[in-house]
C-alpha cells in the first residue's frame, strides 16, 4: 500500500483560526474571510455537522483544508443530484506550486473511505482556471454553470463518478 502524502484530521480551533486568517491575492480574494466575519467563520469550520478537515504535509504543517457535504455548496447552484460535495482551499503561499491535484486526490480517497459516495461534486468559481484544470485532470466533468446572485460571480459545478 502506498503511504498518503498528506494527513487529514478533524479541524481544531487552532487550524480554524489559521485558515480564517489566510489572505489570497487578487483575483482569488473572494476566498478570504473578512476580519469582521472571522469568529463566525471559525465557528462554522469547527461545527462537526459541516465535516471540515485540516490537511497536513509531511512536516506536520497545515497546508490546506477540505469540506465534505452541503457546506461545500455555493448558493444558487442546482444540487438536486445525489453526490458528495467537496470543497476546500490550499494555504495561499502554496497555491500555483502543483500541490492542488495531490491534495484533492488524497481528499477524494479519504472521502471514499469515510463517506462511501457514488459520486463527488465540486463547485469552482468559473474564473479559477487553475482549480478547474486540476478538477478536470482528476476526472471531474462540468455539468452546469450558474451566477451567484449576491455578487454576480459565475460558478461551475463538476462531478466525478467514484
Amino acid at each position: 500500500m502506498i503511504e498518503p502524502l498528506f494527513t487529514l484530521r478533524p479541524i481544531t480551533r487552532t487550524d480554524a483560526e489559521a485558515i480564517a486568517s489566510w489572505r489570497y491575492p487578487d483575483p482569488y480574494q473572494l476566498y478570504n474571510y473578512e476580519p469582521k466575519d472571522r469568529s463566525e467563520a471559525v465557528a462554522n469550520l469547527l461545527d462537526p455537522a459541516h465535516h471540515y478537515y485540516a490537511v497536513f504535509g509531511d512536516a506536520a504543517d497545515l497546508i490546506a483544508f477540505r469540506c465534505f457535504g452541503p457546506d461545500a455548496r455555493v448558493a444558487g447552484g442546482d444540487y438536486s443530484e445525489d453526490a458528495l460535495d467537496m470543497g476546500g482551499g490550499l494555504r495561499p503561499d502554496l497555491t500555483g506550486r502543483g500541490l492542488g491535484r495531490s491534495v484533492i486526490s488524497e481528499a477524494m480517497a479519504f472521502g471514499r473511505e469515510t463517506f462511501r459516495p457514488t459520486r463527488f461534486r465540486t463547485t469552482v468559481a468559473s474564473f479559477n482556471l487553475r482549480a478547474l484544470h486540476v478538477c478536470r485532470s482528476l476526472g471531474y466533468r462540468p455539468v452546469s454553470e450558474f451566477t451567484r446572485q449576491s455578487d454576480q460571480r459565475r460558478f461551475t459545478i463538476l462531478t466525478q463518478d467514484t
